[in-house]
């Protein structure tokens, strides 16, 4: 007999040698003898898929090449009340079906959720790719409904933590602009790029520049960087100018309180962390009378 197979999480293979380990997993629980002829009517997508957009360029190449070829390697499917339900394959089926087909193979497996689930994103991920909105959004499925650290889930499809991490951090975008990077009027580093604006509403509007004005990534973050300074720099102007009043008005106060005390007009100036008191005085009784009252102040 040959090696074991590796798992998913193991170090060193690509997802190709990954996805094959898995299909290879997967035909040893084979339903019965292997591929099956299956009505491709009685056939329905996988709930859990985590691609929610196919390109339909993609999908009628993949059809004209069927109808040469065929369908040359077999879809993968669970069984269900209704017929089956797909674990690996949906863009042969959905190609199949443009082609008119009348049936798929197709191999039957005993597959619980969480590996179908997994299956299905390895799958994505290694063919055409996800777009980066549904990769971070089956990211967060994965942990979510299957309680898996960012970790675990990594390793479950072959990604590192940070791969993980970074990927999902595209939920943090206005979804305005999600929508943007799944149609791919942006990319994931344009809008890695844009997470530096945390206003969504400037977001957005900057996303729509960078769309009209076909930015690169690298002018993308420029332009966030000159905005994220210019903002720092309107708070600290601002910040300053309340300090300003603040201690305008905080003085007004200890000019009217001492008028009350000397009975006189009382005048401070502030210039950085020094300053001085004047109090009028109108004739030489009246200077007497306020030297009177300094010096009968309880210090």
């Amino acid at each position: 007999m040959g090696a074991p197979k590796k798992g998913l999480g193991s170090k060193g293979l690509g997802l190709e040698a990954l996805l094959n380990n898995k299909i290879t997993e997967l035909n040893e629980k084979t339903v019965g003898t292997g591929v099956f002829e299956v009505d491709i009517d009685k056939v329905e997508p996988n709930k859990n898929q985590p691609r929610k957009r196919f390109e339909e360029t993609a999908l009628e190449e993949l059809a004209e090449s069927i109808k040469e070829h065929g369908v040359l390697q077999p879809i993968i499917l669970k069984k269900i009340d209704s017929g089956y339900e797909i674990i690996a394959g949906e863009r042969r089926w959905r190609a199949s079906k443009i082609a008119g087909m009348k049936k798929i193979p197709a191999i039957v497996k005993k597959i619980d959720e969480l590996k179908a689930f997994e299956t299905a994103l390895v799958e994505n991920l290694q063919r055409e790719g996800l777009n980066p909105m549904e990769e971070a959004k089956s990211y967060k499925r994965l942990i979510e409904e299957f309680s898996l650290s960012q970790e675990e889930a990594g390793k479950k499809v072959g990604k590192s933590r940070s791969v993980v991490a970074n990927a999902m951090r595209l939920l943090n975008l206005d979804e305005r602009v999600q929508n943007f990077v799944s149609e791919n009027k942006l990319t994931n580093g344009h809008g890695r790029a844009l997470l530096g604006i945390t206003d969504k509403d400037v977001q957005f509007e900057l996303a729509e520049k960078i769309i009209e004005e076909e930015l690169s990534v690298r002018e993308t973050e420029s332009l966030v960087k000159k905005i994220s300074e210019n903002k720092n720099k309107k708070v600290s102007e601002k910040e300053e100018s309340q300090s300003k009043k603040f201690k305008t008005d905080n003085y007004k106060y200890i000019e009217n309180d001492l008028k009350s005390i000397f009975g006189t007009k009382v005048k401070l100036s502030n210039k950085k962390n020094k300053g001085k008191i004047e109090i009028e005085y109108y004739s030489d009784e009246d200077l007497d009378r306020l030297i009177s009252l300094i010096k009968g102040i309880k210090l």
